[in-house]
């Protein structure tokens, strides 16, 4: 007698801790040039559902759990999110980046990219602070400290970590586009010119290459 799967397939990013998703990148890395394994792993990780029951599954289960996937927000649609509350504990976005704390700003430029991988979760701990005191929508948070109890935020929701991943891509973008922009209107040496120019099309390219990461799975 044939038994009957019951599957759980998630239908948008708030149903997605970030320990899954970086769970999920792990494995689909190694598979880069491979769909059909990337889409299995996103089966097997998002719907936890063993790979034996993957293969036992219908074409027609599979291409519908695929769908759904595929109908999930694009990610750079997603908006900050500058309130959230883990364990009880209100945390706030950082007011005001203009004044971030030098050591915060260091701590985050060690590293390379800023992208969804596995130090983002330090990175959300320090872009995101306990609430001291607050008026409306206005706010104050924690001094910057260092602290290093990041693990809360692999917990957190897909929705909330790609709401911050775009606000700051969206922010580089808008910087480059109103550089190169005023470029056009200032009388500089062509050299000077020329090297800036270069400098705001790698930038571009850079940040078109990070929307593009999630978009190359989800086609």
């Amino acid at each position: 007698m044939k038994q009957q799967l019951e599957i759980i397939v998630p239908t948008s990013w708030k149903d997605l801790s970030l320990n899954t998703y970086l769970r999920f990148q792990r494995d689909a890395k190694n598979f880069e040039d491979n769909f059909e394994a990337q889409m299995d792993f996103m089966i097997y990780h998002f719907c936890n559902l063993d790979f034996d029951s993957i293969r036992g599954l219908s074409v027609d289960s599979h291409n519908s759990i695929a769908q759904k996937f595929n109908k999930f927000e694009v990610p750079d649609t997603l908006p900050l999110q500058r309130l959230v509350t883990i364990n009880g504990v209100q945390y706030g976005f950082e007011p005001n980046l203009s004044k971030m704390a030098y050591g915060a700003y260091v701590d985050i430029a060690q590293y390379e990219e800023l992208t969804i991988d596995k130090n983002w979760g330090k990175i959300m701990n320090i872009l995101y602070r306990p609430i001291t005191s607050k008026k409306g929508d206005l706010y104050t948070i924690e001094p910057y400290t260092g602290r290093d109890d990041w693990e809360k935020w692999l917990d957190v929701t897909m929705d909330i970590h790609y709401g911050a991943l775009f606000f700051f891509i969206n922010l580089h973008r808008d910087l480059v586009n109103a550089t190169l922009n005023s470029l056009k209107e200032m009388e500089l040496q062509p050299n000077i010119k020329s090297t800036l120019l270069k400098s705001g099309r790698t930038i571009q390219q850079f940040l078109n290459s990070q929307e593009g990461i999630f978009k190359g799975w989800m086609r």
